[in-house]
């Protein structure tokens, strides 16, 4: 068997699927930074399980009535853009019960792709990349829809940065400022859904937070600037691709759950070996003053 390095000069099909897992790394290192940032974790996950309804709309469409609406991840980004909308005007005009709005999307979202899948005939493989994700199943269409949309979240984001960056820390003061908060929130959010609708593509919708998130968290265990963090975050992002497509290629796994186990593992020794070091630092902190303040009762003696 050929080694990954010459595989993917040997088959287009599994250099266009490692492209496709990079541009899907880009967004969602940038997106994924401003969702840890603002802690909006939970609501990233409600959106990532509805689009199993629009998945699974396209799929009964096509089987049951042979009305495609081209690929799944067209019904996939329409269900997580409306999602977004809905939780973004949830939370604007509901925010004390914010959380079990969420929750309570979370699983219609859920539950109506279950139905729609239960009443699509045959078994469908199509569905079950969607599910648990397949790298190699990314066509060239996709792969074009992947880096427009890629084109489309830098553009925003490069225009809107500061104003992102205001509402993620600090909403009030935006306001004071005259900014129009809600509709940067939902924008925000939207551009969530469209990342999330990448990532799908590379490991499917039961790990999407994965890769949404993870990089992005152990990229602010190392830099406190959020720009730095957007950078770092998609050079982790795109090194998980990398390093867990060769060692799914080798070992024969899946690909998705590959890349989402070594993330995960990279998270938790990166959160001890953080935390270590902060201890470190603290117990210098405190040594050097215990030191100062030796010295300096020494320099009051007479």
């Amino acid at each position: 068997m050929p080694t990954f390095i010459e595989a993917l000069s040997l088959n287009p099909l599994l250099l266009a699927a490692l492209l496709g897992s990079f541009a899907a790394s880009i967004v969602s290192g940038i997106i994924g930074s401003y969702v840890v940032v603002k802690r909006i974790v939970f609501i990233a996950g409600s959106i990532s399980h509805s689009v199993l309804s629009g998945i699974g709309l396209c799929i009964w469409l096509d089987r049951t009535y042979g009305f495609s609406w081209g690929s799944p991840l067209y019904g996939a980004l329409a269900a997580a853009i409306g999602s977004a909308l809905i939780i973004g005007w949830m939370h604007l005009k509901y925010r004390q019960r914010e959380d079990s709005v969420i929750a309570a999307l979370w699983s219609i979202g859920m539950a109506i792709g279950v139905v729609f899948i239960s009443q699509t005939p045959g078994f469908n493989v199509e569905l079950t990349n969607f599910l648990i994700g397949n790298i190699l199943w990314v066509s060239t269409a996709d792969l074009y829809l992947l880096i427009t949309l890629d084109i489309v979240v830098i553009c925003l984001v490069a225009f809107l940065h500061k104003r992102f960056l205001a509402i993620c820390f600090d909403e009030e003061q935006a306001k004071l400022q005259g900014m129009n908060v809600a509709a940067l929130y939902l924008l925000l959010l939207v551009l969530i859904a469209i990342s999330i609708v990448l990532l799908i593509q590379v490991v499917g919708v039961i790990l999407v937070m994965t890769m949404l998130t993870i990089p992005a968290a152990i990229a602010n265990l190392a830099t406190r600037s959020l720009s730095n963090m957007m950078l770092l975050a998609i050079l982790i992002s795109c090194s998980f691709c990398f390093i867990g497509s060769w060692a799914s290629y080798s070992l024969d796994w899946p690909t998705g759950a590959t890349i989402a186990l070594l993330a995960g593992f990279c998270y938790i020794i990166s959160l001890t070996f953080s935390h270590q070091l902060a201890r470190s630092t603290y117990d210098l902190r405190k040594k050097l003053a215990v030191d100062k303040k030796k010295a300096l009762n020494q320099s009051l003696k007479p």
